[in-house]
């Protein structure tokens, strides 16, 4: 049976336009001092030494919606492993309060911030809730539609907005207005998005200049060796689902990581992230490869299984030829990680073109 893991290896609300919201790390923490009883006073001076240097206040816009910042935000609480990531790529560990995901996501031996989450504190495996983001102290959460905000859970950023606590929105999972459909711009356009955006909040611009620079280098020396045309294999995204599949539209990651990597994403024309499609779909766009996402409580080896044995696909392109590659959700979602997973796509369509 033929079956390639890629495995990563280490390498150096759309709405209405607003008023600025001004935003302070101080004023934030404060208000949960008072809200939850405890926490370190921040005094002017404390202030200013954040604040110096004339860069603040900036701002930036964050899903369509402008936010300005006073001073950099100091205890973080970040939902998920590519958010998380994120953070630490740009150097902002010692601004975290800690992170929220589960134990499995981050495959932490295998990422370049290995050392990191040590350095940071886990404060739990499931979604980030306001108890959480309360109990930290935190003065911003970063997170995203459900990436942890879900207005069926209670947890948005006007929730926390109520408390004291500000919010920077993955820009994957910005809304675009047809209803809670998720998408705004092309996926690695939003990783170097939060970079920029992220590098001026923390007055880290140049670190996050360097970080897009090697993405876009890395991405670019792909795309020149990926096939073209007619030799460009049809991939589609597998996440999991047996009655219906959920997969990947044009908004969510794996869209650019197909794409660039020298595939044809056969689910390009769905404008909206992460969704569900029927398998008469699959069936009619004959995928020639399938990319696994290595996530949840059921392992790729019980996916891949299940994709083999699934009478339905039994005809598919990718099923006959036994093209299934798997990717780690952290590589899937938006994250530093990203291009690693372009370059070992790129690799696989290549050798199996």
């Amino acid at each position: 049976m033929h079956r390639s893991r890629l495995r990563p290896r280490p390498r150096p609300r759309l709405r209405r336009p607003a008023a600025p919201r001004r935003t302070t790390a101080p004023a934030a923490a404060c208000a949960l001092v008072l809200l939850a009883g405890c926490g370190a006073e921040v005094t002017p001076e404390d202030d200013g030494a954040r604040a110096g240097g004339g860069h603040y206040p900036v701002t930036v816009t964050n899903c369509g919606e402008e936010r300005t910042f006073e001073a950099a935000p100091e205890r973080v609480v970040t939902n998920d492993v590519g958010i998380t990531e994120i953070m630490f790529a740009l150097g902002l560990t010692d601004h975290m309060a800690g992170y929220v995901m589960r134990a499995d996501h981050g495959e932490h031996a295998d990422t370049p911030w290995a050392g990191e989450y040590g350095k940071a504190e886990w404060l739990g495996k499931e979604s980030i809730t306001k108890e959480i983001a309360v109990d930290a102290q935190a003065d911003l959460v970063f997170a995203g539609w459900n990436y942890g905000f879900n207005e069926a859970e209670g947890l948005t950023p006007a929730t926390l907005e109520k408390l004291g606590i500000d919010s920077y929105l993955l820009t994957e999972s910005c809304r675009n207005g047809e209803g809670k459909a998720r998408g705004v711009m092309s996926p690695l356009d939003a990783l170097y998005t939060d970079l920029r955006n992220l590098g001026r909040i923390f007055d880290v611009e140049d670190r996050a200049e360097e970080l897009v620079a090697d993405f876009q280098a890395r991405v670019a020396a792909v795309q020149d060796e990926a096939p073209e045309g007619a030799d460009r294999p049809r991939v589609f995204l597998y996440d999991d689902g047996r009655d219906k599949p959920l997969t990947s539209g044009r908004f969510a990651g794996p869209h650019d990581i197909i794409t660039k990597a020298g595939g044809d994403h056969v689910m390009a024309d769905l404008e909206d992230s992460w969704v569900t499609v029927g398998w008469e779909t699959v069936v009619e766009r004959d995928p020639e490869v399938i990319v696994v996402n290595d996530y949840g409580d059921v392992s790729a080896e019980q996916k891949e299984e299940f994709l083999k044995s699934f009478a339905p696909l039994r005809n598919v392109s990718a099923i006959r030829n036994d093209r299934i590659v798997v990717l780690e959700y952290a590589e899937l979602v938006e994250s530093p990680r990203n291009p690693s997973a372009i370059e070992r796509l790129g690799d696989y369509l290549r050798e199996h073109g």
